[in-house]
């Protein structure tokens, strides 16, 4: 899988929304994630719209269900087209979801702790004795041993993920902002640039490029920051 343009741009948007954003973007961006929102309201039609457009599609649905059932959804996953699906790190959840992408283009990523939680949100869930890093690292561990292709996570943890990982992992790294930018609802953040020295392989990128006034202008702008 290359990236020569490491930006997935996320189409958290309702679908007619999301459709003039990808007409917008025309060549500025090839990757998109498709979450649950978009998912729920529009079911595997966009993904095979998307990937028959000749775009590439990161399935965001971090699925977590008994093994035979997350072997079955990942299977469809595969034969839609999809080129990145997100399951929880449970190692038998990741390990169904390898098995049903095995000799497809379908490459699986681990989710360990959303970006948009900090250590309190951790403590909540009944965490105790580990910070969010460790408990990334904690969960990110057990899930590549269990044959994930890669891992999401934040910008502030790509470095150490690298390294536990190695360098053929896959990573994606939501909660990249621009200098200036807002930071909305992610709680670990760093600037696109920053995530990609660190070791991240993909950046998702919502807000600021999804409003823009101009969305195929602000792609630009970040790949020209990026690029120096």
């Amino acid at each position: 899988m290359t990236n020569a343009n490491p930006l997935i741009a996320a189409l958290d948007l309702e679908a007619a929304e999301a459709r003039s954003l990808v007409a917008a973007l025309g060549t500025s961006i090839g990757f998109y994630k498709v979450g649950l929102e978009l998912f729920t309201a529009e079911g595997p039609s966009i993904v095979r719209e998307l990937t028959s457009g000749g775009k590439q599609v990161f399935l965001d649905l971090k699925m977590y269900d008994i093994s035979e059932t997350v072997k079955r959804a990942a299977t469809r996953a595969a034969e839609l087209g999809a080129s990145l699906l997100t399951v929880h790190a449970h190692p038998q959840v990741v390990r169904a979801a390898r098995a049903a992408a095995e000799g497809s283009q379908l490459r699986v990523l681990a989710v360990t702790v959303l970006t948009s939680f900090n250590q309190s949100d951790v403590e909540d869930l009944g965490v105790t004795g580990r910070t969010v890093a460790g408990q990334v690292e904690f969960l990110a561990r057990k899930a590549i041993d269990a044959g994930a292709d890669g891992l999401v996570c934040s910008p502030l943890e790509v470095a150490r993920l690298r390294v536990l990982a190695g360098p053929g992992a896959i990573l994606v790294t939501p909660g990249v902002r621009s200098p200036g930018a807002d930071p909305g609802d992610q709680q670990r953040v760093a600037t696109p640039a920053e995530a990609l020295a660190s070791g991240a392989n993909y950046l998702v990128i919502g807000r600021e490029i999804t409003r823009a006034a101009d969305p195929a202008a602000a792609a630009r702008r970040i790949l020209s920051d990026i690029r120096g």
